[in-house]
């Protein structure tokens, strides 16, 4: 590039930044938040200061230390400001890193108007259900579809599949309570029909009649009770490593007098061990950028932080652990009442869930549709993004066009 073409470009940034305050929404009583903002291809940072009474901006760096860090180059900056690009897609593209807390990253988008006016194309909001705030990221138009995460994760998980599928439908990924920037009560029970019933509520306040859902892992087993609970609400199920039932279980009476409440103690995970945890969730690392694994492990180990957080993960576990198998009002019992159209895949290499459980979820539910994908942990949403949000593309396409709640099952 010439460099005129160099000083055109920056006028062009100067002139983007210089915008904000006046695109600005505006922020909730007691919001505060600094953004340094790093362009790599120029070599100059701003500073963004946002709260109740504005926003502010300045070039350079301050004393004061920033929220988050967003690095990217001035092109795609530009492509952001023009509302031509969404900061969930730049991210899952990598044309965009965050450091810090991660929902103030993916936030800052949803805090300015864009050209012309109009609505941001995504934003970061709570949605209320009764004392709960669910933090809680839309974007796209289109049916209703709800993203709900894993164990120890948050919607940060599913931010690719999200940017994928918000060309078809309004995507809401959704922090369960005791997870990510939601609500962590001390006093809840944090198990399946606890979640449903945060996942129902969140659908009522959001004037959500009937939606697709997403779930990987302990998201999917929260997503099988929400339509085992109300079954008329959900048009589809698109179910990734779900944490169905075990059938052994040799260490239930260990798990048993495991105590969640031992979470109230302060206590913490290095980062070497959450990273060596992360990385054994995929079969084939070199399919991992591991940038987004530093995004990843930060975040966890500033949620697990809280007591709130701490307590939330260890019963969560706990009470996937001693999910009953068997007899009436066991999972499998239950799972052959299963109403809406549901796609399982599997992870061919999942440490956690294995694939060997399709024969269960097979007994329970004939015929089903089970995919395995091959070299694959347990979140294939991250590990093979292309593929999984392409099955669950076609999947909930076909769901929509049979559009009916009753049982309806599609061959293998």
């Amino acid at each position: 590039m010439s460099a005129a073409a160099d000083d055109r470009r920056a006028v062009m940034v100067e002139r983007a930044f210089r915008s904000l305050p006046a695109r600005y929404l505006g922020a909730p009583p007691g919001f505060d938040a600094t953004y340094q903002i790093r362009l790599g291809d120029l070599g100059h940072c701003w500073e963004v200061r946002l709260d109740a009474h504005g926003a502010r901006v300045r070039r350079g760096a301050s004393r004061r230390a920033p929220d988050v860090i967003l690095g990217t180059d001035s092109a795609t900056w530009l492509e952001l400001r023009e509302s031509e690009l969404s900061g969930v897609q730049a991210f899952s593209e990598r044309r965009l890193y965050a450091r810090g807390n991660l929902d103030l990253a993916v936030g800052f988008e949803g805090m300015f108007r864009r050209s012309g006016g109009r609505d941001p194309l995504l934003r970061i909001h709570d949605v209320e259900v009764g004392s709960l705030r669910l933090s809680t990221l839309t974007m796209g138009e289109g049916p209703d579809l709800l993203l709900i995460h894993g164990l120890g994760a948050t919607k940060a998980s599913f931010f690719d599949t999200a940017a994928a599928l918000s060309d078809s439908y309004r995507v809401h990924a959704i922090d369960l309570p005791g997870f990510g920037s939601s609500s962590k009560p001390a006093t809840a029970p944090y198990n399946a029909s606890y979640f449903a019933d945060a996942i129902l509520g969140a659908m009522d306040t959001m004037g959500i009649e009937r939606a697709h859902i997403g779930g990987n892992s302990l998201g999917g087993r929260v997503a099988i009770e929400t339509a085992l609970r109300a079954p008329t609400r959900v048009r589809s199920l698109g179910l990734l490593c779900p944490a169905v039932a075990f059938v052994r279980r040799g260490y239930h009476p260990l798990v048993r007098v495991l105590r969640p409440e031992f979470g109230l103690l302060p206590h913490a995970f290095g980062r070497e061990r959450v990273a060596r945890v992360f990385w054994s969730l995929f079969a084939d690392a070199d399919a991992i950028d591991p940038s987004v694994v530093d995004v990843v492990v930060d975040e966890f180990r500033r949620i697990y932080g809280s007591a709130g957080g701490r307590l939330a993960f260890l019963a969560a576990a706990r009470n996937v652990y001693l999910d009953r198998p068997d007899g009436e009002q066991g999972f499998y019992e239950r799972l052959s009442r299963l109403q809406p159209p549901a796609l399982f895949v599997w992870g061919s290499h999942d440490r956690l869930i294995s694939h060997r459980f399709a024969r269960h979820v097979e007994n329970s539910l004939p015929g089903v549709e089970q995919i395995v994908i091959g070299r694959c942990g347990h979140v294939p949403q991250v590990e093979h993004p292309l593929q999984t949000n392409g099955l669950l593309t076609r999947f909930f396409a076909r769901a929509d066009a049979l559009d009916a709640p009753a049982r309806v099952r599609v061959a293998a």
